[in-house]
């Protein structure tokens, strides 16, 4: 069964905010904490696998850079806001990635390429530490999340028809259950669950700007708190 679309997130009703959970300790939030954890057996439990497929089309495989930028001050998740025109989540909050291409050599070589087509980001600049687990969207793509971590001294050049904009969170700040908002939609007796975290960060015109994180976005992000906390 298709699930009912979602056409205005920030309308949905919050129906709760985990501040139960704890934050992951800012000591395994550095580049070589997470290095050692990646390189680890441990296994773990992804909390969201996929929002259920609405579309018709066959699935595609696509992989997404999580893109752990490594400041003075600490980790911070390089981010994008999408064009409002695309065909596919216009306007959303997402990490750099798109659909796989036959000469891709890997999921990892899908993002990369992703990464340097839609914001600039070179190859040169990612390490690769590791995947998580994929995640299957609405729009149905089987997505792979590609954590990276990214030396400083890298341009951002982005691509004008897909991104609107380009940011950074704080990984601290997102690794943070207390800022991790529930959210329940209701449609003709169907209804649909979904995590958001709000950001006020810089914008371009030098004022602050909200933004709004919440679907597969949102939820790649608590899967990767679910690794950390594993």
């Amino acid at each position: 069964m298709s699930r009912p679309a979602i056409r205005d997130p920030h309308a949905v009703p919050i129906v709760a905010i985990d501040d139960a959970l704890p934050p992951i300790d800012p000591g395994l939030l550095t580049a070589g904490a997470l290095r050692e954890r990646f390189a680890e057996a441990r296994g773990w439990t992804p909390e969201f696998t996929g929002d259920g497929a609405s579309s018709g089309r066959e699935p595609s495989n696509a992989s997404v850079l999580v893109p752990l930028v490594d400041r003075p001050a600490g980790l911070s998740v390089l981010l994008t806001q999408r064009t409002s025109h695309l065909r596919d989540h216009a306007g959303q909050v997402s990490f750099p990635g798109g659909r796989a291409e036959p000469t891709d050599a890997d999921v990892i070589d899908t993002a990369l390429r992703e990464a340097e087509e839609e914001v600039g980001l070179a190859r040169r600049h990612v390490d690769v530490m590791g995947t998580l687990h994929p995640y299957s969207t609405v729009t149905n793509f089987v997505v792979t999340p590609v954590v990276g971590l990214v030396r400083p001294g890298f341009e951002l050049k982005l691509d004008p028809f897909e991104v609107a904009a380009a940011f950074e969170v704080p990984l601290t700040f997102l690794m943070t259950p207390a800022n991790h908002r529930r959210h329940r939609f209701e449609h003709e007796g169907q209804e649909r669950h979904f995590l958001s975290m709000l950001w006020e960060g810089p914008a371009a015109d030098g004022g602050q700007q909200t933004f709004f994180i919440w679907g597969a976005t949102a939820s790649m992000l608590r899967n990767l708190y679910r690794f950390l906390a594993a």
